[in-house]
């Protein structure tokens, strides 16, 4: 049964498991208007993390576990990101 639904499960070379066809919806438990943690600009960041950060928003976007944004799209969350 593993080895049939092998795509569902995360493996060393490739962190997250992939299901396509089947979508699920997210609700937040923070009504609107967000608070300002859930709605931080961009701040700067040093050369050496922001190339970090690139190199895992890209696997990311390899992976189809994120989606880029069109510029007019408007997000009304954001995260941050933690290099640790």
């Amino acid at each position: 049964m593993l080895r049939k639904n092998r795509p569902a499960f995360a493996i060393g070379e490739e962190p997250l498991g992939n299901i396509r066809g089947h979508d699920i919806e997210l609700y937040l438990d923070v009504e609107r208007p967000y608070p300002p943690i859930l709605r931080r600009p961009p701040y700067p960041v040093s050369l050496e993390t922001r190339k970090e950060i690139e190199k895992h928003i890209n696997e990311l976007l390899d992976m189809d576990g994120i989606r880029k944004i069109g510029h007019n799209e408007i997000v009304e969350i954001t995260t941050p990101v933690l290099i640790t």
